[in-house]
């Protein structure tokens, strides 16, 4: 049996979940796009291509690739997922009893393979073959959603997370992404890969309303040896971090997390968009975010649950403490002001990393990936013209849950 385990950013990694973006992307329009979180319409096919490349690339890397679609097809072969799954997705609050009913309905009598496809990527009233008796449908434009599309289901890294010998199933901040935790809750609920495994689930796996305790993965990084970098961003809460903190300091899995408070704007819309972990003493940073004055915080905790909160200083120095290593090597965006800006824009500093100095990233930023060739880090580049128009890079669109330590 494999063991689901992340012990590490940099060690080298074994399996991941990644999502082929399908047919979310084709229900995305430029009148609709920002309201699901997205700057930008993708070119289908072709984002498509560029991902099967990105997957190719880990392959060639020795890793085992798991497909979002595959795993959710295969847990909806089970009955008691699926009946969880139509309730939860598609719910009377949310449609009105008449129309939900009338929707599961239509939806119960699906293959699996389509039933996932509706579930990921959206279904509009005009392709609902079924007339109801709800006002639902009278009040709707045929291009309105009966079930929104989740093309930020594309970026695997911010739902669900693995720190160490457990999962974060996360509370997401926008609800344009809310619905997509209930399809890892499922998948790691009874997926035959995951189901009777003897992980930790260390939050968000009830149904439940969080209210501000949101954590996306994106800004969680295990740097290793114990510790774990958060991220209090625009979709992380102070209070999502320490929620998630009591229960690691519970189970005795980590020995101190290490908070950093970064600006609440799109460009730094995570930690790993600004700052990723390539060697064990190297990061990559935007230094127009990730600043000296950056506050940061030090929590520790024990198997009561509570946490320690102590303002930390300079998170370079917490993490070096932590790690047990010195100096870190910072490598910076490449370029002039006006490059570095539009490399970090198109995730220059959100790189993969496959094993120790070896990483994925887009192959158009040449100024950062340049850098890091001269410092020693191993570029394996993809591209990015389509895919990056989501705002997210490798790293992003990746889910480590099999990983060695350091």
């Amino acid at each position: 049996m494999n063991k689901l385990y992340v012990g590490s950013e940099v060690g080298q990694l074994r399996r991941v979940i990644i999502h082929r973006p399908e047919r979310a992307l084709t229900h995305l329009t430029p009148s609709n796009c920002h309201e699901l979180l997205f700057d930008d319409v993708l070119a289908v096919k072709r984002a498509g291509e560029e991902h099967d490349i990105f997957a190719n690339t880990l392959r060639e890397q020795g890793v085992e690739v798991l497909l979002l679609h595959d795993l959710l097809s295969e847990t909806l072969s089970v009955p008691e997922a699926r009946e969880w799954l139509l309730t939860s997705q598609i719910s009377d609050f949310r449609l009105g009893g008449v129309l939900a009913n009338d929707v599961r309905c239509f939806l119960a009598d699906l293959p699996n393979q389509e039933l996932a496809s509706i579930l990921l990527g959206g279904l509009s009233y005009g392709e609902l073959p079924v007339q109801s008796s709800s006002m639902m449908q009278g009040v709707h434009e045929r291009t309105d959603f009966v079930i929104e599309p989740l093309p930020n289901h594309l970026f695997t890294r911010d739902t669900s997370c693995w720190i160490y010998g457990g999962v974060s199933i996360n509370p997401m901040a926008k609800p344009a992404r809310q619905r997509e935790t209930n399809h890892l809750r499922a998948i790691y609920r009874w997926h035959p890969s995951f189901a009777g495994q003897g992980f930790i689930k260390y939050f968000g796996d009830e149904e439940r309303n969080y209210e501000n305790s949101t954590i996306e993965g994106g800004d969680v990084l295990v740097i290793g040896r114990g510790a774990v970098l958060i991220g209090m961003s625009e979709r992380t809460t102070p209070q999502g971090v320490e929620q998630l903190a009591s229960s690691l300091f519970k189970r005795d899995e980590v020995n101190q997390i290490i908070a950093m408070q970064l600006p609440k704007h799109r460009s730094c819309m995570h930690l790993d968009t600004v700052m990723t972990h390539m060697r064990e003493d190297t990061f990559s940073v935007y230094p127009e975010v990730v600043r000296k004055d950056v506050q940061c915080w030090r929590l520790t905790g024990d198997e009561s649950g509570q946490v320690d909160v102590k303002e930390a200083g300079y998170f370079v120095t917490a993490i070096e403490e932590a790690l047990d290593v010195g100096p870190l090597n910072l490598i910076t965006t490449g370029g002039d002001s006006f490059e570095s800006e539009r490399e970090q824009w198109n995730d220059a500093n959100n790189v993969l990393t496959v094993k120790p100095g070896v990483v994925i990233g887009y192959e158009r930023n040449v100024y950062t990936n340049e850098k890091y060739d001269k410092a020693g880090i191993t570029v394996l580049p993809i591209p990015g013209n389509e895919l990056g128009r989501g705002r997210g890079g490798a790293r992003c669109m990746s889910c480590p849950i099999e990983r060695d330590g350091i």
